[in-house]
């Protein structure tokens, strides 16, 4: 009997329990069958240990298990509504990035330390909101302010990553956007310009939800999970090796555009 896996997903956020491993679950989640819809995904392999009183667990042992046919059961959803915020971040294990056709690149979780020099940042929300932010605070202090329960806006818990600004981390008025592709950049230069003149404001919405799923190619740094807690990072692999170790994933990571 295969082992049953716990996983957090979060485009769309569900918690599932599933028979399949990460790669296998990633390909059947990402590139979808009658009843799924094809695209990026992103989830936590979750401690298969890790039980709760919210969620009903007790489903896993009576209905997954193999079919008439000896195929184990892919997916049972076990929440769809608040899942990110009740399962502690010590309980969740490694990141998977799923390309829209199937492949599977795990990132673990590393120890962070912030990168100084006052850049700019730009930063996009997965979960439990989806919006594009740039920001003048590195990841821990984003995370930091976004679930601060002090502020009239905010999230009990936040998944996000950063995206290459080039040169207008540093430069916003003047900088080269050839190899940017966000759409609407002359809005990004004005956002990024206001941010980096009025420093008493430390973040402004760029995009109010990002529709073109994970852009993989413009990740910056990595991805990072955090609450009032707890703060977690898991690196994004530079480019070369990328290409040296996960050739076919990085292929297709690249052919997303953004809109």
């Amino acid at each position: 009997m295969p082992d049953v896996h716990l996983y957090l997903s979060l485009i769309p956020q569900a918690l599932i329990a599933s028979m399949l491993e990460p790669e296998e679950f990633g390909a059947y989640y990402a590139v979808g069958t009658k009843v799924h819809v094809q695209g990026e995904a992103l989830f936590f392999e979750i401690d298969p240990d890790f039980r709760s009183a919210d969620f009903p667990f007790h489903l896993i042992q009576e209905r997954c298990v193999l079919d008439t046919e000896g195929k184990p059961k892919k997916s049972l959803y076990l929440s769809i509504y608040r899942v990110l915020s009740r399962i502690p971040i010590a309980a969740l294990g490694p990141l998977y990035l799923v390309t829209n056709d199937g492949k599977t690149l795990a990132l673990q979780r590393e120890e962070y330390a912030p990168q100084p020099g006052g850049r700019l940042h730009l930063y996009q929300e997965f979960c439990p909101i989806t919006p594009m932010v740039a920001s003048r605070l590195e990841p821990h202090e984003f995370s930091d302010l976004i679930t601060n329960p002090d502020n009239p806006v905010h999230v009990p818990r936040i998944v996000f990553s950063e995206l290459e600004l080039g040169a207008l981390a540093e430069n916003p008025e003047s900088g080269a956007v050839d190899d940017l592709p966000y759409p609407n950049i002359e809005h990004l230069r004005d956002v990024l310009m206001e941010l980096h003149s009025h420093t008493s404001k430390p973040s402004k919405l760029v995009l109010k939800q990002v529709k073109a799923g994970v852009l993989y190619r413009m990740v910056r740094g990595g991805f990072y999970l955090g609450d009032q807690a707890d703060f977690a990072f898991y690196r994004f692999p530079d480019h070369a090796t990328l290409e040296d170790r996960h050739r076919s994933w990085w292929r297709s990571a690249q052919v997303a555009a953004f809109e």
